[in-house]
């Protein structure tokens, strides 16, 4: 037995205990009602064995017939019995269920509660549905066919007994190895259960913080590295399912050679049990003990107890045993710190930022010397064949170094603009280019290098503060961490925290405070190209003003979707989208030739 199984029994043998010891009564009524099923199982096969040798055989069919009756009303006083036996059975297992409910819910409580751990329980509600109905089932399951084993095979082995000594000597050796293979199977097998319910459960919160954080994997390129950990995910999924499979195979051979054997042996031992002095009714009610109740009784425990006792382990284990130790969320594609930090954000290089490799970055650097820092060339894009374009053949170049806006009615195209220059989105015409380079089906890692998208919706994970501020550069100095939190009037927040090295819990910052967690991301990255897609929407005017001033300062070219006319006021340069043509030039130059710039900054004003 593993650490890990030992610590749950011992954990679970005290509540069982209590649980049990406050239900004696309902207990010895179940008891009762087996002790029934025992006596039902006994006359069936000793009624069958009279019958053939006191009447048959013996020229008395009436009172072979009579025994005969004695077995069929056996049979059919099974049916008052099961029903006794439910009855009592549920005065058992819903009391456990309740109190499953119970117990998870004022886990997921505490957790919420002032001075609990805090955060997101996403396991509550599988805990409060699946899996609490999993413990009652298999738990269901478990007594019913622990109660009929016993009780069944304590009469079917007794009326053997009675019938003759010799057909135990032939019976029980074949059904003792099946019994003993079958117990072997069940550690292994519990272990195998809880290893492929983790795997399942991780694959889970991998795919839910994925499907979440997907706009920032594919904008941050980091969504391969996302893909490779899901890829392991899956993987490790697949080996305890098949690890599953070969024990669930064990337990197999085990039900055949418990199930099948103890016939063939009686079959082949007939001669010989014959010179023993056991008769043709002794033979024909010990197969009849086999058939109709000793092997149907193993076949349903082995099967119970394989598949519901290790699922019922695992499961109380889950909703009893101690709190897990959250999981860090997804953010650009958590999992991934234990991967060399070249793979999900490359390293950086001096000339140009970061690449995968040195020798692109060189040739990187020579091609963008005099590029634009943005170019697009007569780029439309369109949501749909005969749908009117979003963008039509728009022409647009940003210098290096270049700070402009972008601003213009709801709906106009304005993300869709940040999202073709972040090359996470293709034109249906023309040509997209950032730092001389084509953007459209570019591998995620070199976009990585060239830009950092931040959209609306900012994304922190489960990490230290230092960690999410320096997540898209791997060697930031304390002095530029520094510099950077008191650049952005991050320092109350991080002071807040408990400082760089303390946890973030995600759920518990603002979305004001993610996107200044989000906007010293970007201002530390290397990339040479920064998209803000309205991410300072959450933050008051003068925390937008103090940003932008900050990432304007920073070197490289700042384009971003203004959430108010303030920030085209701040930027070089402003590009009007109004769905005819985009119009760009300077605060004072768009308010003399833009109807549609003179008319939001009037609102602006106003």
């Amino acid at each position: 037995m593993t650490s890990t199984e030992a610590g749950a029994l011992r954990r679970l043998a005290p509540p069982a205990r209590r649980f049990l010891a406050h239900r004696k009564g309902v207990l010895i009524r179940l008891a009762l009602w087996s002790l029934a099923e025992s006596g039902q199982a006994f006359l069936v096969g000793h009624a069958v064995a009279r019958s053939v040798d006191e009447g048959f055989l013996a020229g008395d069919p009436r009172r072979g017939l009579l025994w005969l009756g004695v077995a069929l009303v056996a049979v059919l006083s099974g049916a008052r019995v099961v029903r006794g036996v439910f009855a009592q059975l549920a005065g058992v297992t819903e009391p456990l269920r309740d109190g499953l409910v119970r117990h998870a819910v004022d886990r997921s409580m505490a957790r919420a509660a002032p001075g609990g751990p805090g955060g997101t329980d996403r396991a509550a509600v599988s805990r409060l549905t699946n899996q609490v109905e999993i413990a009652r089932d298999s738990f269901a399951g478990l007594v019913l066919t622990l109660r009929s084993f016993v009780f069944t095979a304590a009469g079917a082995l007794l009326g053997l007994l009675s019938l003759h000594p010799a057909l135990l000597v032939v019976v029980l050796p074949p059904l003792a190895a099946g019994l003993a293979l079958f117990l072997v199977t069940l550690r292994p097998m519990a272990a195998a259960q809880r290893r492929a319910l983790a795997a399942d459960e991780a694959l889970g919160e991998h795919a839910a913080s994925a499907r979440a954080a997907l706009r920032d994997l594919t904008a941050c390129g980091t969504g391969p590295g996302a893909e490779r950990h899901g890829a392991d995910l899956v993987a490790d999924a697949a080996a305890a399912a098949r690890t599953l499979a070969g024990w669930a195979a064990v337990r197999t051979a085990a039900l055949g050679v418990a199930g099948h054997l103890p016939v063939l042996a009686l079959l082949v031992a007939v001669e010989w049990l014959r010179g023993h002095g056991v008769s043709v009714g002794a033979l024909l009610g010990a197969f009849t003990y086999l058939v109709q109740s000793l092997l149907p009784a193993l076949h349903t425990l082995m099967t119970a107890l394989g598949a519901a006792g290790s699922r019922l382990l695992v499961v109380l284990d889950r909703i009893l045993g101690p709190e897990p130790e959250p999981e860090p969320e997804l953010e650009l594609g958590s999992g991934l710190e234990s991967e060399p930090a070249s793979e999900p954000e490359p390293e950086p290089e001096p000339e140009s930022g970061p690449s995968t490799a040195s020798a692109p970055a060189a040739a990187f650097a020579v091609h963008t010397a005099a590029a634009p820092a943005v170019e697009l060339r007569s780029v439309t894009l369109s949501y749909g064949v005969r749908a009117e374009p979003v963008l039509d053949a728009l022409d647009l170049r940003v210098a290096p170094g270049e700070h402009l806006a972008v601003v213009g009615p709801s709906g106009i195209g304005k993300s869709t603009l940040t999202r073709l220059v972040a090359g996470t989105l293709a034109p249906s015409r023309g040509e997209v280019r950032v730092a001389g380079r084509v953007v459209t089906g570019r591998p995620a890692a070199e976009l990585a290098a060239l830009r950092v998208l931040v959209p609306q919706d900012a994304y922190v994970f489960s990490g230290t503060v230092g960690d999410n501020l320096a997540y898209l550069r791997t060697d930031p100095s304390p002095a530029e961490l520094d510099a950077a939190v008191e650049a952005f009037g991050l320092a109350p927040l991080v002071e807040r925290l408990g400082g760089l090295d303390a946890t973030v819990r995600p759920a518990e910052l603002s979305p004001g405070e993610r996107q200044l967690v989000a906007l010293v991301r970007a201002y530390l990255s290397p990339a040479p190209l920064l998209l803000l897609d309205e991410a300072t929407c959450h933050l008051d005017p003068a925390s937008e003003a103090r940003a932008e001033k900050a990432l304007a300062g920073r070197s490289g070219t700042l384009v971003v979707v203004a959430h108010r006319l303030s920030s085209a006021v701040r930027a070089d340069r402003t590009l009007v989208l109004d769905g005819i043509r985009a119009q760009s030039g300077t605060h004072a130059e768009l308010l003399g030739r833009s109807p549609l710039y003179r008319d939001l900054t009037g609102h602006w004003n106003s």
